[in-house]
């Protein structure tokens, strides 16, 4: 099985890794601490190179072809040991030359001008309606939850989320709000739903946007709450109020100075963004081969580090940061429980590769935010010090006075909200 015995021998510091390989023979990597038991069986020879070579990428689309199994296991399970076993990892020269290579092309993985941006969105967002509706909450929020308790509902998580973000913002009447990259609608609608605002949501998926339409129509706000299909770098008005949720992880880090210069120039003096984004807490690094190639192409989940410098010469006051830390993970676990209580359904829909390439990529997201780096930053933007108050009792205020304001408002509405 050689090289890749050569690999899982470095590898595997806690737990044990069961491999059959392709003759049947069986191969053990026993950890020095203790941790998970996982069998893993390869039906392919030519995933003994693949898998050394390139783990990352190689293991997805070995698990998507069904050449890489888990017999009395299961994908959890052995994504979890490979997730706790990524720090204690010794790379070999050729692993850090590979790495080395992938940093200096991410300029280029990361590519997102106006058209091609609109190309990788309508990769991952235009696939269908139907997908999304099977397996997230029923107001369709594509984006971290917010659990103000562990055994929220998924629903009651992303109203939560709505409402963190909506007391952050400091809506008032009369107000003009952008939302960039407003998905199904969910958060626009909940914003003029709350507060006698306007907002225009910008996206460029041609599936969210028909239906944030029909669900702003819907939801009775529709007289406020516009979206159009377009990239936020056309637009020259000014906004009292920017947010975005989920967005940024597609601008990409070459796309960074382009992104917050138009922030500053969409926003007056006392104007306010609140930016909600994966990030991670480990220096800068490349996204995942298998996440880039399937799922997300040109996505990246920045250090803080890469943001702060740009967000500092474009002259914007940071003036809040709050870290979501697990609300993600939880997030990602309701998902992919209701994606395979539908499992059947969404393979008539597609086939059964697409539940399993669907499926690696909910549970090593799960994986990335529960043991790895990744995290959910919400960064509050301004071009001035004052523009919010100094003092942040003032969020726990508004969300107090924002879920009475629900009780009395939303429940009418509730099957239209969605993102």
């Amino acid at each position: 099985m050689f090289p890749l015995s050569v690999l899982l021998s470095r590898f595997i510091r806690r737990g044990t890794l069961s491999v059959i390989d392709a003759e049947g023979s069986r191969h053990h990597f026993g950890g020095i601490e203790p941790g998970p038991l996982v069998t893993m069986q390869l039906t392919d020879k030519n995933l003994y190179k693949k898998l050394f070579f390139n783990p990352e990428l190689s293991a997805g689309e070995a698990y998507m072809e069904g050449t890489l199994s888990f017999p009395g296991s299961s994908l959890r399970e052995f994504l979890t040991l490979y997730s706790i076993n990524q720090n204690t990892q010794t790379s070999t020269v050729m692993h850090r030359a590979i790495g080395t290579i992938s940093r200096r092309l991410k300029r280029f993985q990361q590519s997102n001008p106006i058209g091609k941006a609109q190309q990788n969105i309508a990769h991952h967002y235009d696939i269908g309606n139907s997908l999304y509706k099977l397996f997230l909450d029923e107001g369709l929020f594509y984006s971290c939850a917010y659990f103000e308790e562990d055994n929220q509902t998924l629903e009651e998580a992303q109203r939560a989320k709505c409402r963190l973000i909506a007391a952050k913002l400091g809506l008032a009447p009369g107000q003009k709000i952008l939302d960039i990259g407003s998905g199904w609608g969910g958060l626009a609608i909940y914003l003029a739903s709350v507060e006698d605002v306007e907002v225009l949501g910008v996206t460029l998926s041609k599936e969210q946007h028909t239906l944030a339409q029909q669900r702003a129509q819907a939801a009775g706000v529709g007289d406020r709450v516009r979206f159009e299909l377009r990239d936020y770098r056309e637009l020259n008005q000014k906004f009292d109020r920017i947010v975005s949720v989920g967005m940024f992880e597609h601008v990409g880090v070459p796309r960074y100075e382009e992104f917050f210069a138009k922030v500053n120039d969409l926003l007056p003096d006392k104007g306010v963004m609140l930016l909600h984004s994966i990030g991670h807490m480990s220096p800068p690094s490349t996204a995942s081969p298998w996440l880039r190639k399937y799922i997300f192409p040109g996505a990246y989940s920045p250090a803080l580090s890469e943001v702060f410098p740009v967000v500092e010469r474009n002259k914007l006051w940071v003036t809040d940061l709050e870290f979501l830390r697990l609300h993600y993970a939880m997030t990602l676990q309701h998902w992919h429980s209701r994606f395979e209580q539908h499992r059947a359904e969404i393979a008539g829909l597609y086939d059964e590769r697409f539940c399993r390439m669907w499926e690696f990529y909910l549970i090593s997201a799960e994986m990335m935010f529960r043991t790895g780096a990744q995290e959910v930053f919400h960064m509050q933007l301004s071009r001035t010090r004052d523009a919010s108050p100094i003092r942040r009792d003032y969020i726990l205020e508004a969300q107090r006075a924002l879920k009475k304001r629900e009780t009395d408002r939303l429940p009418a509405i509730r099957p239209a909200i969605g993102r």
